[in-house]
């Protein structure tokens, strides 16, 4: 990172090899890789995974090869799992349904979440996935859930460290997140029409724990904002200031071979009393390919976890060398804040991040 006049120029996000806390307890380089998460969630709250190790590169491809024949299908076959056959949270959402910051979202998807026991549809949140019924989809996407909640553990563990947590502290915080409510979105964009003013998706950020998103190769499409004193060396004349966003410059997070883009919610926001931030993104695909396919999957505390700031993290903040706690950061039960997120958000027309 190099220094132009006092700010710090981002050439790129950092990559970073999970493979030590994949690989057993006595694996060489576990506490390079916690020190290197800490300095990444400090200074970006956006970096690369390298997964290569854990997962074959062809088997997200075939995800996405699954997906794109799903979205390629007449409207109605994909209308039979619209999401307002179940709880308006589970299931196929139309181009354009969702809607971010006022602005309609140009793309469609399959939102799934972490199954439920008693499932009722008439409860938010509470239905059941609804599955597409295209050869081997539901197979191979479950084994792809199954290795992103083994990854998220993993993560959460070298997180710790690199907090400095003691394992009696991570003990308690596995407890939090050890049942996941995860949620995976299988997303589909069209190009945006060159006059389009609104977005693929537009800016927020994610309110749960940790982000791993696998997208195709298209390049300039994830945008992610790095406010001063990071400015983007690879586009340095578009730092624009935004209404209501703070000044900085938004860079593009293309995929990288063999990583996923990681990337922290607010709840870690919380954990650390503001020590990381969780980062705004956004999606402006304007490419030549008919569909952009990304696969985001969301790791998430317990659904009732309470989430509360950690005694590592103040310990942290006495030191004058890191940041002080930038607010107040009360107690939250991540299932009710999960609720009053996404809670019937499409029955009601608003949007997952208005």
């Amino acid at each position: 990172m190099a220094e132009t006049t006092g700010i710090k120029v981002a050439s790129n996000l950092p990559i970073i090899s999970i493979a030590p806390w994949l690989n057993g307890a006595d694996a060489p380089g576990r506490l390079s890789t916690a020190a290197a998460l800490h300095a990444a969630c400090l200074e970006f709250g956006f970096f690369y995974l390298d997964i290569s190790s854990f997962v074959d590169p062809e088997e997200p491809e075939e995800l996405a090869k699954l997906a794109r024949e799903f979205f390629s299908l007449p409207q109605e076959e994909k209308d039979k799992i619209w999401l307002g056959h179940q709880d308006h949270a589970r299931g196929y959402a139309r181009l354009k349904e969702n809607v971010t910051n006022g602005k309609a979202d140009n793309h469609e998807a399959i939102d799934l979440y972490r199954p439920v026991e008693q499932p009722d549809k008439t409860k938010p949140l509470w239905g059941e996935n609804q599955w597409p019924t295209l050869p081997q989809f539901r197979e191979k996407y479950e084994v792809w859930i199954h290795k992103m909640k083994v990854l998220g553990m993993a993560v959460m563990e070298a997180m710790s460290v690199g907090l400095g947590m003691r394992p009696d502290e991570w003990d308690q915080l596995r407890t939090q997140v050890d049942d996941s409510f995860w949620v995976m979105r299988i997303i589909g964009y069209p190009p945006l029409p060159n006059d389009e003013d609104g977005f693929s998706c537009g800016a927020h950020k994610d309110y749960g724990c940790l982000t791993f998103l696998w997208a195709d190769p298209t390049r300039n499409a994830l945008q992610v904002f790095l406010p001063e004193p990071f400015v983007a060396v690879e586009n340095p004349g578009h730092a624009p200031v935004e209404e209501g966003i703070e000044r900085g410059a938004w860079i593009s997070a293309d995929p990288i071979s063999g990583c996923v883009v990681c990337n922290i919610g607010e709840m870690w926001e919380i954990w650390t009393q503001g020590l990381y931030k969780s980062t705004l993104h956004r999606v402006i695909h304007r490419g030549s390919n008919y569909r952009f396919v990304s696969i985001p999957f969301f790791f998430e505390p317990n659904f009732n976890a309470v989430v509360a700031p950690l005694p590592a993290a103040k310990r942290l903040q006495q030191d004058d060398s890191q940041k002080k706690p930038a607010g107040t950061y009360s107690p939250t039960v991540y299932g009710d804040f999960l609720l009053k997120k996404v809670g019937g958000n499409f029955a009601q027309g608003k949007g997952k991040y208005d």
